[in-house]
């Protein structure tokens, strides 16, 4: 398909499978099975020309304005996820200032067994203190500067970091029914999770909003346990909190004129996956491009997380 098109290609993602052909830019493959529907694939293209940079385990597409590039970082015996974690971020903070892209506009974050005990500590707990580290130690304005992200329980596989940075700053936004993760308590692990809850791009012909991964949390405290319906409602209203302050920080009707939207729903093996579309379907979501993954999220009672990139001008 895209090779009858005048875009470019800047990366794939695939979700439980494995491509039949070979694609000329970073190719992220996630074991996060997909739970209905063909089978798809995540596709980002451009239409300026792209340059690549590649190095072990590390690949990264170019055009000039923004990049996109992922790196895979395997944990072994000498390696723990906080030192993983650690190791990925400073390595990747690194690259982007030396390719001249320094402004993180959105990261995602894939690896196995996230609620799992590592030495005593749960492994996203692990992963937020080797991220906090060495984002502290790297990224200028921190913790303002901080860009929306996600963080996904796979099926296997190594750490995975994907990530999209740009040449100009960005807008970074809270939510007014939410504390900024980076503000939470010391009860959720010796350091804060590191992101903002979604982040602003603007171009000539269009505004961009990055929604960070978002689940059933007010405050800073899960919200309807072991109830999925409930659990989805209440991220959806969320969602709609953040759409206001992305409506305020624009100025502009980025409600009224969206044109495009995307979301990825992670539900959690044990939840019912019926339930939590039939919220969605009776949402304003539901006249939007929807994909649902099978993925485990970063608290245990946590049965949902969706995300999403909203195209409005």
């Amino acid at each position: 398909m895209l090779s009858e098109s005048n875009a470019h290609p800047m990366a794939v993602v695939t979700f439980g499978q494995t491509l039949s052909s070979t694609f000329p830019c970073p190719v992220i493959a996630l074991d996060l099975p997909q739970i209905d529907g063909p089978p798809m694939a995540e596709v980002w293209t451009c239409d300026k020309p792209v340059q690549l940079h590649t190095d072990p385990g590390c690949s990264i597409a170019m055009n000039g304005t923004f990049l996109i590039g992922s790196m895979s970082l395997d944990e072994d015996a000498d390696r723990s996820m906080d030192a993983a974690a650690y190791e990925a971020y400073k390595a990747m903070l690194h690259r982007l200032h030396g390719l001249g892209y320094p402004y993180l506009w959105r990261i995602w974050n894939y690896f196995p067994h996230i609620n799992d005990d590592q030495d005593g500590l749960e492994r996203y707990q692990r992963f937020c203190l080797g991220r906090h580290h060495a984002l502290t130690e790297v990224l200028a304005d921190f913790p303002s500067s901080l860009p929306a992200a996600t963080a996904v329980g796979t099926k296997s596989g190594p750490l995975q970091v994907m990530f999209l940075a740009g040449t100009q700053p960005a807008t970074h936004l809270g939510n007014p029914r939410q504390l900024n993760a980076y503000e939470y308590p010391r009860d959720y692990g010796p350091r804060s999770p590191s992101f903002a809850r979604a982040t602003l791009t603007r171009s000539e012909e269009e505004y961009r909003l990055y929604l960070s991964g978002t689940a059933s949390v007010v405050g800073h405290a899960s919200r309807h346990a072991g109830l999925p319906r409930a659990q989805t409602e209440e991220t959806i209203r969320n969602i709609q909190a953040v759409f206001q302050q992305a409506q305020h920080a624009a100025r502009f009707d980025f409600i009224g004129r969206q044109r495009q939207a995307l979301y990825k729903v992670y539900v959690r093996d044990s939840a019912p996956h019926a339930e939590i579309q039939d919220a969605i379907m009776n949402s304003p979501l539901s006249r939007e491009h929807v994909l649902f993954l099978h993925g485990d999220l970063c608290r245990k009672e946590l049965l949902v997380e969706i995300e999403g990139l909203v195209i409005s001008g």
